[in-house]
């Protein structure tokens, strides 16, 4: 198993990662897996037994916006505070020795590849970033950076102390720029954006070599995705989950029941065997 995925990224001039919730996992964030997970980073939805699906939903930011801000405002503050963990790193390192380096498609919201290092214009976020805001009316179809949002909040309660952010060219308030449940107003102009540029990059490589990390079944858009590049593009695909590791029955793929910073560092021990890493890099500069 791990002598066919390191060879099959030898044999590759492009990476394409394709990361769910699972990629997050060992950097210690929450993937909210059942309503436990959920409840136990949020307790105050817990005694409320409110799901993931009712307080990610828009409708929440017209019923109750403190609500609303104190679940994203909290997660903005988490993902800001956590370092990427080392898997992040080893595949800068693999695609530093490709001729097109990578390209990242992942439905987190998290802007982890950014911020360990990946290029933005080589991340395609199909759900979305919480790094960045839009109107809730919308007005509009501005989408700007979230930087200087500071959102006080009363963990205990997910509940927002600090004002509401407001959409500065009308007033009304904003929400990040993410796909949540029940959304037909989210404004998908910058992950259509992002979306081009995978596009264009695909066409650039030859022969791709497709690594998936933590996408799991429940929302399985990530897993649809690389299955379907997979076999449009006739790309190997390393599936690396340590539950839903299970493959499709056709075309070149592997399942490797392991976190995704485990099976990094596995598939990485057996590229370092082949000499792959060699000395200095012979790929294209993605920072």
């Amino acid at each position: 198993m791990l002598a066919q995925a390191a060879q099959w990224i030898i044999d590759a001039d492009a990476l394409l990662i394709t990361a769910g919730a699972g990629m997050g996992v060992d950097s210690g964030l929450p993937d909210f897996r059942g309503e436990e997970g959920l409840w136990r980073h949020y307790p105050a939805l817990g005694k409320a037994r409110m799901s993931f699906v009712e307080i990610a939903n828009s409708q929440v930011f017209v019923q109750d916006p403190a609500l609303a801000w104190g679940f994203y405002g909290h997660r903005l503050k988490l993902y800001r505070d956590t370092a990427p963990h080392a898997g992040f790193a080893l595949l800068r390192r693999i695609a530093a020795r490709l001729p097109h380096g990578a390209f990242v498609l992942t439905s987190n919201v998290d802007g982890q590849f950014q911020k360990a290092g990946f290029a933005p214009g080589r991340i395609c976020e199909i759900h979305g970033s919480i790094h960045h805001l839009q109107c809730c009316a919308p007005c509009g179809d501005a989408i700007w950076d979230a930087e200087s949002l500071q959102p006080e909040v009363d963990a205990a309660a997910c509940r927002l102390l600090s004002p509401l952010p407001r959409c500065p060219s009308c007033g009304a308030l904003a929400r990040p720029n993410v796909l949540m449940f029940d959304d037909w107003r989210w404004n998908e102009a910058r992950s259509e954006m992002q979306r081009a540029n995978l596009e264009d990059w695909l066409q650039k490589s030859a022969s791709p070599v497709i690594v998936e990390l933590g996408a799991g079944l429940s929302v399985s858009t990530v897993r649809r995705i690389g299955e379907s590049l997979s076999s449009s593009l006739s790309a190997p695909l390393i599936r690396i989950n340590p539950r839903d590791d299970s493959i499709p029955r056709s075309g070149r793929a592997l399942g490797m029941p392991m976190s995704a910073l485990e099976g990094l560092q596995a598939i990485a021990a057996q590229l370092e065997s082949h000499g792959f890493f060699g000395a200095g890099s012979a790929g294209e500069n993605l920072a």
